[in-house]
């Protein structure tokens, strides 16, 4: 098997985007790539194909969530099927990559299905999303990524919260040794993102830049979720620029 040496000399800034604003702020604040998503009070869900193509439209870097629902990371074989499905929609368009994970009962990552997935997305890059820090092991996650030579993984560190994991991030830094790129992410804000970069060392660094907010509040059908904040994003950007 042979393995990538990634570059670990400039880290690259990917924008989580679940909304219209959001891509438009990725293009406006010259983003190196997107996750595109849909959903992201539930974690994230795979966006439509409406969004998938204002993204490309746009000339963005577009890397697609294929999550068919909320909840953890063991799915069933029609889930695997409609995955498939939606990662095939995102070849035929044009899509940069895809952002997945898949999961067994006892939460190891599952190779079977992730060897199916990184076939249907033939020349795609496939990123490892957050299943990772929800695995039982993550030297063993990591061998079975580079077995199934999947592109990159976006992890906090085994922890719900990134700056607690950071311990971690940096022995998985060593671990992999250039042969993965890591993407670090999952509570990145403005108190704790240089610290995450000067500690660290990513490859890449991710983060949504999102508060929480009441929608349409005369509506009926009135909802709070996560929505974009753009100073936030501004100066978040600014401070990952500083770091790389």
């Amino acid at each position: 098997m042979i393995f990538v040496l990634f570059n670990t000399q400039t880290m690259q800034i990917e924008l989580c985007a679940a909304s219209i604003e959001a891509i438009y702020l990725a293009k406006t604040l010259h983003f190196d790539r997107i996750e595109l998503c849909q959903n992201l009070d539930q974690g994230g869900l795979t966006p439509s194909a409406g969004f998938i193509q204002l993204a490309l439209d746009l000339g963005l870097e577009t890397h697609v969530l294929i999550r068919p629902r909320a909840g953890g990371f063991v799915y069933s074989e029609a889930e695997i099927q409609v995955m498939e499905r939606e990662i095939e929609f995102c070849s035929s368009v044009g899509v940069k990559g895809v952002v997945l994970g898949v999961l067994t009962a006892d939460l190891r990552i599952d190779m079977e299905q992730l060897q199916r997935l990184k076939k249907a997305s033939k020349n795609m890059e496939v990123t490892f999303h957050r299943a990772f820090d929800d695995s039982f092991d993550w030297k063993n996650s990591i061998d079975v990524l580079l077995s199934c030579d999947i592109d990159r993984v976006l992890t906090s560190g085994m922890s719900s919260n990134i700056e607690n994991g950071i311990p971690i991030l940096e022995k998985i830094m060593t671990h992999v040794d250039s042969r993965i790129e890591i993407m670090v992410g999952g509570g990145v804000n403005l108190a704790n993102a240089q610290k995450i970069i000067s500690q660290v060392k990513p490859n890449a660094i991710h983060f949504s830049g999102t508060v929480k907010t009441l929608l349409d509040a005369d509506s009926v059908f009135s909802e709070t979720i996560l929505q974009v904040d753009p100073t936030r994003i501004e100066k978040l950007r600014a401070v990952c620029d500083q770091g790389k």
